[in-house]
């Protein structure tokens, strides 16, 4: 049987296009250690480990006439050197270097021809650092047969790349005819999704979205109203921008034991004192019942396996839970609770992975789970949420590419066609790091969002109630 893509695999491809690739990226920046680390060096290791990831040697194929979903097939054509490029900035190379790169790197669209996947090792940087960036299809990351290869590269003990041999070899790709055959074969037993793979491939896929919505569990069961108009919320152009934020996790827990919630509450608490801010900046008129609704994509335990197995991402879910944030409430203690409040259902289904739980996965667990929230995100309309907020805790420990010790990591979260602003947040080794992704012309300046997440949280712990 053909290795079909699942219906919200590809809805994913349906709803792409030039202006709103679909791919979630990582911005990873390393200390090169004194034996250096060199692109053959992370080619070596990328190579090694591919291996474990079959997915990325594959590319999607459609079968003529749309008569069933595409396929996966081996890339007989497969070049490791194209998926991991090298790059350079002028040196010493800025950090804001580094992000308009990032920011242009993530406005092209991955080449459909070709596995949805690459990475760019960028040298050039102050100080001796390296970078890698990474985009990755989030077809291709499932959390159940495919993990990200961000999980895979990183390891808690430094080690020098070993040499590998690659004896992959690449399966051959059907027949037009055979994938015609195979889709008469499905339609017979299946005859109902003949016509549903036409219509979603002609019409963006609405129809496939929402139907494996109702697969989410987050918010399938609550009927809900569409979002708040506002300057979020605009049909996005094809250019992006993209700005961080560092912040220590210490912060963030010492706000949690003065005025109580979770330490995701107090993020999602300093998102929300920084656009509060910003859409006053902007002119925006602002109630006391003010809102923005967030869609929150959270890791969930999978019922089948959870009384078992101890908490971890293989056999895991991501949920998406809708969030609204008062952005109206003037005082930082008060929003804090009701986003405590909003997020009390999650905490109390006993669905919940505790951050502890996420830390036991092998590897750079939040790349994948990042790449999981957008499958979540980017499989419900737009309409009912103004943007998409991804918090994934990481290792607290110094974990390692090769024998480069990597010192900070920012999430890339993709742009819905109607929003201009996604935020994704990982924290790793004492600290928290909030990547922010804008488009060019709706969200210019989403740098000054990011300097208002900081002022946001000393506002927090400077809090008193």
């Amino acid at each position: 049987m053909p290795d079909r893509l699942s219906a919200l695999d590809a809805s994913f491809l349906y709803v792409e296009d030039q202006t709103t690739p679909m791919h979630v990226g990582g911005v990873a920046i390393f200390d090169r250690p004194p034996s250096g680390f060199t692109y053959e060096q992370l080619l070596a290791l990328v190579g090694a480990r591919l291996a474990f990831l079959p997915r990325y040697r594959q590319r999607v194929l459609g079968v003529p006439g749309h008569l069933a979903r595409p396929v996966w097939v081996d890339d007989v054509d497969f070049d490791l050197n194209y998926h991991v490029r090298r790059s350079a900035l002028p040196e010493p190379g800025s950090d804001e270097q580094l992000f308009d790169l990032v920011a242009r790197l993530m406005s092209r669209r991955l080449a459909p021809e070709r596995p949805l996947w690459e990475a760019y090792f960028v040298e050039g940087l102050s100080g001796g650092r390296v970078a890698l960036v990474t985009k990755t299809h989030p077809s291709v990351v499932d959390g159940i047969g495919t993990i990200d290869l961000g999980q895979l590269i990183l390891e808690e003990t430094p080690a020098p790349p070993e040499p590998f041999e690659d004896l992959w070899t690449p399966r051959r790709e059907p027949s037009r005819t055979q994938l015609v055959l195979d889709a008469v074969s499905e339609a017979v037993q299946r005859p109902g999704e003949l016509a549903e793979n036409v219509r979603a491939a002609a019409t963006d896929a609405v129809a496939t979205v929402g139907k494996v919505a109702e697969t989410l569990g987050g918010v399938a069961s609550t009927v809900v109203r569409p979002a708040p108009s506002g300057p979020l919320n605009v049909r996005v152009s094809g250019g992006r921008m993209f700005a961080v934020v560092r912040t220590r996790l210490d912060d963030f827990r010492s706000v949690r034991a003065k005025h109580g919630g979770t330490v995701n509450d107090v993020i999602l608490a300093a998102i929300t004192g920084a656009l509060r801010e910003w859409l006053l900046s902007r002119g925006e008129s602002l109630t006391p019942t003010s809102t923005v609704r967030a869609l929150v994509p959270m890791a969930v335990n999978d019922a089948e396996t959870a009384e078992y197995a101890t908490p971890a991402l293989i056999g895991n879910e991501v949920a998406a839970y809708l969030v609204d944030l008062p952005v109206g409430e003037p005082n930082p203690v008060l929003r804090l609770q009701h986003i405590g409040h909003a997020m009390t259902d999650h905490l109390d289904s006993g669905r919940s992975v505790a951050a502890r739980g996420l830390l036991k996965v092998s590897g750079f667990a939040p790349a994948t789970l990042h790449s999981l929230g957008a499958r979540a995100g980017g499989s419900l309309s737009g309409r009912i949420f103004n943007l998409m907020i991804t918090n994934s805790p990481g290792p607290q420990v110094p974990v390692y590419a090769g024998e480069a010790r990597l010192v900070e990591m920012f999430p890339v979260m993709p742009l819905m066609r109607t929003q201009a602003l996604a935020i994704g947040v990982t924290s790793y080794h004492g600290g928290v790091y909030f990547g922010l992704n804008g488009d060019r012309k709706a969200a210019y300046d989403v740098g000054l969002l990011g300097g208002m997440i900081e002022e946001a949280l000393e506002e927090l712990k400077g809090a008193h109630w």
